[in-house]
Parts: structure tokens; sequence; C-alpha cells
């Protein structure tokens, strides 16, 4: 083997000096301290040539030409713009190593609507939270940076002073208003929506979320028309999220149970049913609409019972029974229609008949509607029923109250829960409260139209911590 040993390398003439030995040969310099360049000048590696062993400093090579929208596993080095305007994904982080380097960024400002979920490889952990836990990034336009420390944090986020999201393994998921009550998340649809779960929790128990779902209220019927009646009311309570729950309580019957896993969820939120208007010739109140979560489908409450022949309809809570001339019994509707155990609502009350026949209430979740109490007062709504599932105490699901016949007589109140009050003669019936499901009230006799029913409402439970 030849050996050739020189102090210096001096470039005589032109502009490069090359050392190696050509196409497909590897200089290698042995020493202990090797110079390349000096002070203020560049060290340039050629196109196409890639280093290693330098480590980085603390930036990534961004991938613009390849937008991310679907699942994938990021790699050391690399920024990744992600678009979830079609749905969110999940991007899993690489094996971490001592000053590993990935950053994601939100493309087109839609994190909000769709999170952009992060995994760690296996039992590796996210700002030093349980093993293999995953984060959401749920901000509009947010950015983040991670690198890798130890096995003591894992993955630490850097580029937000304010991002402290930890790897968790509760359930991470978006959808209608979220408000939080001490260790749980409580997601609130007031209108049609998607519940879009993440991540589940890696304790079973945790995915058995709780969940109010009631449907729209019946419309109650003009001319001493029956109140209408509330909307099917269904409630489960899971252990692990502490609020005082209605008497309807489901849990534990499995049937009721509703175990989530990580994928969207369809939210319809039911209508109220309208009212019959004036002149509208002694017709019935439409039902309500039913509202669905999942397995669970709350139906819309019964519409209210007109004059003449316009018998009241069944449903979640079933109408009051219209007041009639003459002496066929006006015909009331039937609550938990279809039947469900425990049972979604309450039947209406009976109408009167002639002289100055009043009409009856309409059924709540709570309590049955009440018949006329006497000529011509209408029967006053069935109570609704009280949860503290969103945090405070609220009623919900009252039916509405009968109107009056003639002869000055007073129209009912409408139940506790946003039931709409019935009228006296020539006035509308109340509409029932949105977002309750409470029935409408019934319009008086002689010209009152009767009052629309309330639309419901899906509220959804869980721990998050």
């Amino acid at each position: 083997m030849s050996k050739i040993e020189v102090d210096q390398i001096t470039q005589q003439s032109g502009t490069t000096v090359t050392v190696g030995g050509g196409a497909c040969k590897t200089a290698v310099v042995d020493a202990t301290t090797v110079t390349l360049g000096r002070s203020g000048g560049t060290v340039q590696l050629a196109s196409g040539a890639s280093q290693s062993g330098f480590g980085r400093t603390g930036t990534v090579d961004w991938q613009t030409g390849s937008i991310k929208t679907a699942t994938f596993t990021a790699a050391n080095g690399e920024g990744y713009f992600c678009n979830t305007t079609s749905g969110g994904f999940t991007v899993n982080l690489p094996a971490g190593s001592a000053g590993a380097i990935v950053s994601v960024q939100d493309y087109n400002n839609t994190f909000d609507s769709n999170a952009l979920t992060i995994a760690p490889n296996g039992s590796e952990k996210i700002n030093g939270g349980t093993g293999g836990g995953v984060i959401a990034l749920s901000t509009e336009g947010e950015g983040l940076t991670l690198v890798y420390i130890d096995s003591t944090v894992g993955w630490r986020s850097i580029q937000d002073s304010d991002f402290a999201a930890s790897g968790s393994t509760n359930i991470v998921a978006l959808g209608g208003t979220v408000t939080t009550c001490g260790d749980c998340k409580i997601h609130t649809f007031t209108s049609p929506g998607t519940f879009s779960v993440s991540a589940a929790s890696a304790t079973a128990a945790e995915n058995i979320v709780s969940y109010l779902v009631i449907a729209g209220g019946g419309g109650s019927a003009e001319d001493n028309g029956g109140g209408g009646g509330a909307g099917g009311y269904r409630e489960l309570k899971s252990p692990v999220t502490p609020y005082t729950a209605s008497p309807l309580d489901g849990y534990p019957s499995a049937p009721l149970r509703v175990t989530i896993t990580a994928q969207d969820y369809p939210i319809t939120v039911g209508a109220g049913g309208a009212g019959s208007p004036n002149p509208g010739g002694a017709n019935a109140g439409l039902p309500g609409s039913n509202s669905i979560f999942s397995t669970i489908t709350s139906a819309g409450g019964g519409g209210g019972g007109g004059d003449d022949n316009a018998d009241a309809s069944n449903g979640g809570s079933g109408g009051g029974g219209g007041g009639r001339g003459g002496s066929n019994p006006p015909g009331k509707g039937s609550g938990n229609t279809p039947p469900v155990s425990p049972p979604q609502g309450n039947d209406g009350g009976n109408g009167g008949t002639s002289p100055a026949p009043g009409a009856g209430g309409g059924g709540g979740a709570g309590g049955v509607g009440s018949a006329t109490p006497s000529a011509p007062n209408g029967g006053a709504g069935g109570t609704g029923a009280t949860t503290g599932i969103t945090g405070s105490n609220v009623t919900r699901a009252g039916g509405g109250g009968g109107g009056s016949g003639q002869g000055g007589g007073s129209g009912g109140a409408g139940g506790s829960g946003g039931g709409g009050a019935g009228s006296a003669s020539n006035t509308a019936g109340v509409s029932g409260t949105a977002n309750t499901g409470g029935g409408g009230g019934g319009g008086g006799q002689a010209g009152g139209s009767g009052g629309s029913g309330g639309s419901g409402i899906v509220v959804i439970r869980y721990k998050f911590q």
C-alpha cells in the first residue's frame, strides 16, 4: 500500500480543490480535529448529497410538495402541512431518539372543525403524559413542533409556549358546544351535528358515556285545542361522570348503554311540531320530530287534539285531547310510544265535552297531562324531568297546556320544563321553549291558533382527565 504524507494542501490555480479519489470514492480524514471552511465562510453539500452525523439545528425540512390529508407516519427532521377539511386524521410519530424532531401545521385553518391527532410510537410519551397517550390539535391555525428528549418526558412540545396538553388515554372528541365540569367534558347539540371521537379511553368503563336525548315537542291544536305532548326523554348516567340524573336514568341497562369508539357519530336534534293555525278547520297539532344519538332514538311528542274529530296523536309523550261539542269523548294521545324502559314520556289528558268544553294538557316526561278540570278551562301540561348533566339542574320536556272553551275560561298552565301555556278564548296558545322538547299550548275557543312544540336537544358527557 502506498502512503503520501503532507502538512498542507494549498491551491495553486483555479477555484476548486478536490480531495478524494473521484466518483464513487470516499475521502477519509483521520484526525482529532477536522476544520472545514474558515470563519465567516460556508460549508455546502453538493446537489443531491446528504449529511449524517451532524445532528439538527432545531428546525425541520417542510414537505410542501406533499400536503397530508390522511393518517401517516412522520419522519425525523420533517415538517408537514395537514389538511383536515374532509375529516380529522392521525399523525403517527416515529420511534423516539434523543434530538429527533417533527413539526405539523394546520394547512387551511380547519383543526377547530376536524382535529388532528398526534400519536406516539408504542408506549412512548408526549409531554410526560401517559405512555402511548395521544393529543388532539383542535385550535384553528395551530402548529406544533415536538422534540424527543428521553423516556421520562418523551416527545416535548416546544413551538407554542401556551401548548400544555399532555398525552392522554382518555376520550378525545369534538362537536357541538363543549364545556367543562370538573373532570368531565360536556357536548351540547341544539341543532344537528357530529360527535367526532378521535380517541377512546384506555379504561373500558370510561367509554360508556352519559347522554340526554330529547325529541321535539308536539304542536297543539286551535279552537279549544289540546296541549302538545313533550318530546321523548331518554337519559343514561355513566358511573364515572358524577352529577344528579333524572328519575328516568336508564343505567345500568345494557341495551341503553352507548360505548363509544374512535369514529364520527351523527347527531339528530328533532324539530318541534307545528301548531294548527286559525282558521285550520279544527285540525290537530303536528307531532314533533325524533332526536337520535347512536343507538338511542327519542320519539317526537304527540300533537294536541282539536275540536270535532281531530284526535290527539301518540308520541314520546301523548298530546292532550281537544274539547268537543257533542257527547263523543275526545281522543287523547298515549305516551312512551314506541315503548322503551324507562318510559320516555306520559299520556296526555282528556278534553271535555259540551257545553263549552276545555281541552286536556299534553303529557310530560315526568307526569301525565291533566284533563280539563271543569268547563270551560283547559288542563295543565304534564311536568318535565330534571337533570344536572350539563353542570346545573335543568328541567325539560314539559307538556303543553290545554286551550279553554267558550265562556271566559282560562287555558291550562304549561308543564314545568318548557311546556307552552294554553290560551283563553280567541287567543293563541304559547309555543314550547326551544331546545327543551316542550309541547305547545292549545289555542282558545273561537279563533285561537295552537302553539308549536319546542325543539329537542342532545347532550353527551364523559370523563376526559
